[in-house]
Formats: C-alpha cells, sequence, structure tokens
C-alpha cells in the first residue's frame, strides 16, 4: 500500500506541475542565512514562554518508534542489541570487576517516527531555502549547508490547535483538508493567538485513531493542511508548524493542490521548520491549548532531517 501511494504521489506530483521553475527571493534574515526562523529564539520569548508552565507538568511529543513503524518508502529502521567481546558468557575483567554491557547498532532513514524537517529536506527546481542551489548543497556524505545538526534548540510558545474538534470528528479523514478559515476558527473556539516565534501544532485524531488500529492506512494517507493553509501559516512568521501525522500535508491532496507543497512553501519559501507525528493527543485531552516547547536534536552533521521527542512543559 504505502508502495503504491509512492507510487502515486510521483505520478500526480508530474501532473501538476510541481517543479515549475520561479525565481528565487532571497531569506528576510540576509543571504547568508541558513537557520531561517530559529533566528526568532530569542531570551525575550524563551522568558515569555516559560511564564506558560503553570501546573509544573511536562508531555512528550514524541512517539515510540520501531522496525514495524510505517514510514515513507523506502525508508525503514533495524535496530541490533550486541555484547561487544563477551561471546559465551565472556565477563570483562579489564574493568577491575566481572563486568558486562549491551550495546546498539542501529541502522535507519531518520524520516521515521517524530521527525524535524530541515531546510534542506524539501525543495523546488533544484533550490533550497535561500536560493541554495542542490549541486552546492547536497552530497553523498552530508549537506554543506542546511543540517540540522546547525538548528539551535528550539525553544519558545507552543500552541495546539484541535481539528477534528473544528470538524466535528474525532478523527479526520484521509485527504482532509483545513486551511486559513479552519485555522482561524479552531484558533477562535480555543481562545488562543497565534504569533510570531510560535510553535504551530495541529491535532487530528489521525494518530490517535489509526497508528495502532490500522497502521499501513495510517501511514498511506493523512489528513491535514491545505496548500492554502500553508500559505497562511506562512504569513504569521511562526517558528515551527506541525500536526500529529507523519507529513503535514493533506494526503492525497485537495483538487487542485500541489502534492506536498506545503511542505515547499515553509521549508524552502520560508525557512520555517516542519515537525511530523508530533503527539499532542494528551495535550488536547488535558484542554492545554498552549504550552512552552523545547527541542533538542540529535547533531548529526549534515542531517536532513532529525529524530526528535520534543517536551511540552505546561
Amino acid at each position: 500500500m504505502l508502495k503504491n501511494f509512492a507510487s502515486a504521489v510521483v505520478a500526480l506530483g508530474l501532473s501538476t506541475g510541481i517543479a515549475i521553475a520561479q525565481e528565487c527571493a532571497p531569506s528576510k534574515w540576509g543571504v547568508d542565512d541558513t537557520i531561517g526562523s530559529a533566528n526568532l529564539v530569542t531570551p525575550e520569548r524563551t522568558l515569555e514562554a516559560a511564564k506558560l508552565i503553570k501546573q509544573g507538568k511536562s508531555m512528550p511529543l514524541g512517539i515510540t518508534i520501531g522496525p514495524d513503524t510505517p514510514a515513507f518508502p523506502p525508508r525503514s529502521l533495524n535496530l541490533q542489541v550486541v555484547q561487544p567481546n563477551q561471546q559465551g558468557g565472556i565477563k570483562l575483567s579489564g574493568f577491575g570487576y566481572e563486568g558486562n554491557y549491551n550495546d546498539d547498532i542501529l541502522q535507519t532513514w531518520i524520516g521515521i517516527g517524530s521527525q524535524l524537517d530541515g531546510l534542506g529536506h524539501l525543495g523546488e527546481d533544484g533550490m533550497y531555502y535561500n536560493c541554495l542551489d542542490e549541486k552546492e548543497i547536497s552530497v553523498i556524505t552530508g549537506l554543506t549547508k542546511l543540517g540540522t545538526h546547525a538548528v539551535p534548540p528550539l525553544v519558545g510558545r507552543g500552541v495546539v490547535l484541535d481539528m477534528a474538534a473544528q470538524a466535528g470528528v474525532d478523527v479526520m479523514q484521509a485527504g482532509q483538508s483545513f486551511g486559513e478559515a479552519e485555522i482561524k476558527a479552531a484558533a477562535e473556539a480555543q481562545a488562543v493567538t497565534l504569533g510570531e516565534g510560535d510553535i504551530i501544532l495541529f491535532y487530528t485524531g489521525w494518530t490517535d485513531g489509526m497508528f495502532q488500529s490500522n497502521p499501513a492506512a495510517w501511514g498511506a494517507a493523512e489528513p491535514g493542511l491545505s496548500n492554502a493553509g500553508a500559505v497562511y501559516l506562512a504569513s504569521l512568521n511562526p517558528m515551527a508548524v506541525g500536526a500529529d501525522t507523519w507529513g503535514l500535508d493533506a494526503v492525497p491532496p485537495a483538487e487542485g493542490d500541489k502534492v506536498f507543497y506545503g511542505h515547499v512553501t515553509l521549508l524552502k519559501d520560508n525557512g520555517i521548520y516542519i515537525l511530523e507525528t508530533m503527539n499532542v493527543g494528551p495535550l488536547v485531552r488535558e484542554g492545554v491549548s498552549e504550552f512552552m516547547f523545547v527541542l533538542g536534536q540529535p547533531r548529526i552533521q549534515g542531517s536532513v532531517q532529525a529524530m526528535i521527542n520534543p517536551v511540552a512543559l505546561y
């Protein structure tokens, strides 16, 4: 099913003209900028976000992943636990005691489960954020620019909008999209505002309702953001945009929309980070609409994405 979906994405992308040459506009943070909306992390915003901690509670926003976690083809994960030099029960006497230990070897694509999409993830016509050409930054050993290792800790005010409630359902349907009107309605219903430097997360019910019960369907499609919705969000100058889905954009897209073009709008055109498979269901069930968001991602040199477990403090 996932393989069929990937083929459909390619076909639809070609039919909608997903790679249309456009004149590149330099970043508002300067022609040499490589961190985009991470420039919005400031001591002032961090201190304001800290005021949102009212109960002293914390909530992990990442999900547990493993070899059976659905992922966009051909991504996969394999973990091996080994006991080096301890075959046959040999103990490590060189420690000064009869020691033993486990170690692990991870063979994986990074874009699985809860993740940060860096600014070098999705572009258009060979171009990425801030007019960087793929021939300049993309090499087999890692990105030479826009690697997620260089993203500073993302700390700020987090907001979660319950799009499922706004749509009047527990779980939104695959391909069901939302844009400016729906986002504004959800924010009004929850009496929250969306501002510059915010981390805006959406709850669709997709992971809560589908991840365990029907993982194949969960990974083959999703509700999510429309192309126009991404443009609206970009106008708010958030630090990051994410959802409880594996790809943020609606799949299949709404009629007339381009596949994953919200990624292009946010990442390439505006330098806004994307957060995928965010476990925001527990926050929604506790009635939490805003919180302090803290993310320190693994710093793997040149990585396009990062497996993450950000923390909501409230």
